[in-house]
């Protein structure tokens, strides 16, 4: 596999590697802590997960991280599940969140964009002043350390308010986005049993209104937890009886009042995609997101005080707390409430020029969208600012990674990440000094022994191998809430390989250090014994202007046999002939191999996804295996069930 880009599509600069957070990290390890002087990302890499206590203590330090109550020691325990970090030790989140308040009053720490693409700034000190406010206000309703506060909120400043004033008191933030139906909404907030709730009247998106006053009321009735609910008036309407007004409660002065609690107090909880059952619950601490999100905005995303940092994201995922936590570098974030591609495609990019974005995130999907468009943002936008694009959501194809550097600038950083809501970061990706290779993540996150292992747990190099983590993470679940016996988190990372930790997908580490990802590895193809990601299929496949995108199942059948069938959704105007047929399959015989050739090509109405934007394969896998659709999924967690009906009619014509 390490032939197959000999020449990287991009390289650091000698002036970028040496003004990059870590370089002078390394080098203030080195003098400090014994890290190696010597070798580079490599070195300090192997040195972080060998010597993970006193890479993580140097972490703190570089950072300055304030422990009101000093740590017994970094690891008490470090097994997984169960790793006990930095034990006595007490902080807060949201103080390390508004510290550049005091350096830098009247700069913005948020830039708000809806649709209208006109950014307008929320500065450090009036953040911190809201923070204040809302949390006495919290206080005052009798929120305590450890009380549930959820938002049912779209990407907007008071989300960004709320969730630091939970912080502050303690309380524990969970959120969901606006477009969340209300079902979804309560298979989440049922689980944790809320005592506040704020909400909008509504939003929008596309350049239409979204009315949910009526989702809302029915929140209210089906979370009998509740002690207030706040009514964010988006839309401009009044508030419902009984409901509080947000403009009240963040109208005092207020210097804010930060809770210290212990470093593996819970901070949020986030939630699983939920396809095929309740979402997991994944609760993660004050300590170990504060500590993992500095290692990987400050050093792998290289962000600090003169940065921008935009990443198209919604309240109901992962991306949306990360995003966040880019106040604890002192980086001003850009928070955008709107469509991808509104009024057109090239939206994204016409933000990342009004915010004067350093650093842009958004999804691969997104990318291969404006390619497919032809989207030219180096002659439409002013992106001189840009320093990175990073994507993630799905593995960047190749065909991306080129359009980026073709299009955008030849020498932009372009980091493709992988992680998971699991961990709330990334396990590989983002590396300021080294190179970039067509199709590959940069390398293994610091202090994150990535491995890829066969079936019996021998590490692969230049194979392709199931992802494990072999040390513990600061930021991974302290547990699921409602799983008093940890069986369902043990279950859901630990059962195959006892004490190291499988996240389900199906990757490649190189020779030379990089990453490739090839897809879930629950949605594995096996053809004749070979394995296949489904990443692979849609990228070949999705490269014909006439497949808009694509869906591929593997399916074993009770004969012993294997029927492997491809949907497309194709572009409009398009028709599925027998001269397109013969396109695909000679694109994946050519591309892929012959035996990864599908039985079936069938054309759909479209690709179900999850709330996030994933396309769901083992949920389509179990209908077409015969399974009711109530059994087969999570109706809750799907984007457009109807879709659903297509491949439910036909598992059952083929029975």
């Amino acid at each position: 596999m390490s032939t197959v880009n000999p020449q990287p599509l991009w390289e650091p600069d000698p002036q970028r590697i040496a003004r990059s957070q870590v370089t002078k990290f390394q080098a203030w390890a080195a003098e400090n802590h014994g890290a190696p002087a010597e070798g580079g990302y490599a070195a300090l890499h192997r040195w972080s997960v060998d010597e993970l206590d006193t890479f993580w203590q140097a972490v703190t330090e570089w950072f300055d991280v304030r422990f009101s109550t000093p740590y017994a020691r970094v690891l008490a325990d470090r097994s997984m599940p169960g790793a006990q970090w930095f034990p006595g030790a007490t902080l807060n989140y949201a103080e390390h969140a508004l510290r550049a308040a005091a350096t830098r009053a009247d700069e913005p720490a948020l830039l708000h964009v809806d649709e209208s693409h006109e950014p307008r700034p929320v500065t450090w000190s009036e953040l911190r002043r809201q923070v204040g406010s809302l949390a006495a206000e919290l206080r005052a309703l009798g929120v305590r350390p450890g009380d549930r506060i959820s938002g049912y909120l779209p990407n907007i400043p008071q989300a960004v308010v709320a969730l630091l004033a939970t912080a502050a008191v303690g309380g524990v933030w969970t959120s969901c986005a606006p477009d969340f139906g209300a079902r979804s909404v309560l298979d989440r907030f049922q689980q944790v049993e809320p005592v506040v709730l704020f909400t909008v009247d509504g939003y929008r998106y596309g350049g239409k209104e979204h009315d949910r006053r009526d989702i809302v009321a029915e929140l209210r009735g089906e979370l009998p937890t509740l002690r207030a609910v706040v009514h964010i008036p988006l839309l401009g309407t009044e508030a419902p009886e009984g409901a509080l007004e947000w403009s009240a409660l963040t109208a005092a002065d207020e210097e804010p009042v930060f809770e210290q609690v212990p470093f593996d107090h819970p901070l949020w909880v986030l939630y699983s995609s939920g396809t095929t059952g309740l979402p997991k619950a994944i609760v993660q601490s004050q300590g170990g997101i504060l500590v993992e999100h500095l290692k990987q905005l400050g050093l792998h995303c290289d962000l600090g005080p003169e940065d921008r940092f935009f990443w198209y994201t919604s309240t109901g995922w992962m991306m949306w707390n990360f995003l966040v936590s880019g106040l604890l570098t002192g980086t001003t974030i850009v928070l955008y409430d709107g469509s991808p591609g509104y009024p057109d495609t090239g939206a994204q990019w016409r933000v990342a020029e009004r915010t004067e974005a350093t650093l842009y995130g958004t999804s691969a999907a997104y990318v291969m969208a404006c390619r497919k468009a032809d989207v030219r943002p180096s002659r439409d936008f002013d992106l001189s600012k840009v320093q990175c694009v990073a994507t993630t959501g799905s593995p960047l194809p190749p065909d991306g990674f080129r359009w980026l550097h073709d299009e955008v600038r030849d020498d932009l950083w372009i980091a493709s990440v992988s992680g998971g809501t699991d961990v709330c970061s990334c396990f590989a990706g983002a590396v300021p000094t080294v190179p970039v290779y067509v199709g590959e993540l940069q390398a293994p996150s610091l202090g994150t022994d990535l491995q890829s292992w066969d079936p019996s747990g021998v590490p692969l190099i230049d194979e392709v191998g199931e992802l494990v983590v072999t040390n513990p993470m600061p930021s991974m679940p302290i547990y699921f809430w409602n799983d008093p016996d940890g069986s369902r988190y043990h279950d859901s990372y630990f059962d195959t390989y006892p004490g190291v930790w499988r996240h389900g997908d199906w990757i490649t580490v190189t020779s030379r250090g990089s990453v490739v990802i090839h897809g879930r590895s629950d949605s594995t193809l096996n053809r004749q014994g070979v394995r296949m990601g489904s990443a692979d299929i849609y990228e070949a496949v999705e490269r014909l202007p006439e497949i808009k995108e694509s869906l591929v199942i593997g399916i074993e059948q009770p004969d012993g046999g294997y029927w492997m069938p491809l949907f497309v959704h194709l572009a409009p105007g398009t028709v599925l002939d027998e001269a397109l047929l013969n396109r695909i399959k000679q694109t994946i015989r050519e591309q892929l191999s012959p035996r990864h050739v599908p039985d079936e090509i069938i054309e759909v109405p479209g690709v179900p996804h999850t709330l996030t934007g994933k396309r769901i394969e083992v949920p389509v896998k179990r209908l077409l295996q015969g399974t009711p659709l109530e059994k087969a999924v999570n109706p809750g967690s799907i984007d457009n069930l109807d879709l659903l009906h297509f491949y439910e009619e036909l598992a059952r014509k083929r029975a």
